[in-house]
C-alpha cells in the first residue's frame, strides 16, 4: 500500500468513486491510486502501456519491472494496477481474526480502500482468465500490517475464485525486465521522432534486409544504416529496438543486450503480427 499523504475521509472516498476510479477495462480503466495522489513519493513511474494504450501509475521499481514482464507476455490482454477491493466487507465472510483497524484513517476514522497491485487478464488456449498479484519488497513480508493486508487480499480473491499471489524482487528476472524497459517506448515513439507508420515499416524492412545480408555486429549494421540512408545518428538503434519490441527480431531477453558484441546469426522464424518476417539473432 502506498504511503498516504492525501487527507482521507468519507468525502474523499466518495470523490474517488464518482471519478470512476477502479472502474473500466483497457484504455478506460482508472486506477484507484495514481501518482498525483502522492506527490512526495520517490521512484515512481508513468508508463504508456502496450496492452492498454493508457498511462500506468507505478509506485516502486519492483512494480515497474513486473509491469514490463507483463507487457512482454503475449497472452496478457489487460493490466489493471491498484485495483480496489471496494466490496471487501461483503466478499469476505470470515473476518473476525482480521485487524481492519490497521487500515483506518486515525483522524477521520474512515477505512482506507485496500487495493491489489495488479489485476491481470490473460487469454490463451484455456480461454480468458484473471490473476491478481500483490507486489511487495521482501522486507515487507515480515511486517504485521503487510501480513494483515495480504491475508485480506488472499481471502478476497479466493472468495472471487481468482488466483492470487505475492511477487517480490526475488521473483523478477531483473535483466529481462531491464531489456524490456530498454525497448518498450520505441513501439510508439516513431511519431514523436517525425516518422509515419509507413516510414517505420520501410525502415524496419530495410534494417532487416541489412541484417540478413551482413555477418557482423549489430553496432556496425545500425551505424551503416544511418550512414547509407542519411538518417540522423541513433535512428538505426531506435529501429533495432522497435524490431525487438514488435518481436520481428528475437534476442535472448534473459541476457544483457550489448550491441557491441551482439553478432547477427540469421534464422527465419515465420511471420510477425506486423506482417513481416521474424528473425532470431544471437
Amino acid at each position: 500500500m502506498a504511503k498516504r499523504k492525501l487527507k482521507w475521509n468519507e468525502d474523499k472516498r466518495q470523490e474517488f468513486i464518482e471519478q470512476g476510479r477502479g472502474n473500466g477495462i483497457g484504455a478506460d480503466y482508472k486506477p484507484w491510486l495514481n501518482i498525483q495522489d502522492f506527490p512526495s513519493m520517490g521512484r515512481v513511474s508513468r508508463v504508456f502501456g502496450w496492452k492498454t494504450r493508457r498511462i500506468h501509475h507505478l509506485f516502486t521499481d519492483i512494480q515497474t519491472r513486473y509491469f514490463y514482464l507483463l507487457e512482454w507476455e503475449d497472452s496478457v490482454q489487460d493490466i489493471r494496477e491498484h485495483f480496489p477491493l471496494l466490496d471487501v466487507d461483503e466478499v469476505i465472510k470470515r473476518k473476525d481474526d482480521l485487524d481492519f483497524a490497521l487500515f483506518t484513517d486515525r483522524e477521520s476514522k474512515t477505512p482506507y480502500v485496500i487495493s491489489t497491485t495488479f489485476l491481470i487478464t490473460i487469454k490463451d488456449s484455456n480461454g480468458v482468465r484473471y490473476f491478481a498479484r500483490s507486489i511487495k519488497a521482501q522486507s515487507e513480508l515480515e511486517r504485521n500490517k503487510s501480513l494483515q493486508k495480504m491475508e485480506i487480499e488472499r481471502r478476497y480473491w479466493e472468495a472471487k475464485g481468482i488466483d492470487w499471489g505475492i511477487v517480490t524482487q526475488k521473483d523478477i528476472p531483473i535483466v529481462m525486465a531491464r531489456n524490456i524497459e530498454w525497448v518498450h517506448s520505441s513501439l510508439f515513439d516513431y511519431k514523436e521522432r517525425g516518422f509515419s507508420g509507413k516510414d517505420i515499416q520501410f525502415m524496419s524492412n530495410t534494417l532487416i534486409d541489412m541484417i540478413v545480408r551482413k555477418n557482423t555486429t549489430v553496432k556496425e549494421i545500425i551505424s551503416d544504416f544511418d550512414k547509407v540512408y542519411n538518417y540522423g545518428a541513433g535512428t538505426g538503434l531506435y529501429v533495432f529496438k522497435y524490431l525487438i519490441a514488435t518481436k520481428r527480431i528475437e534476442v535472448d531477453m534473459t541476457k544483457e543486450i550489448n550491441i557491441n558484441n551482439l553478432v547477427i546469426s540469421y534464422k527465419e522464424k515465420g511471420t510477425s503480427k506486423e506482417g513481416g518476417g521474424i528473425i532470431a539473432i544471437s
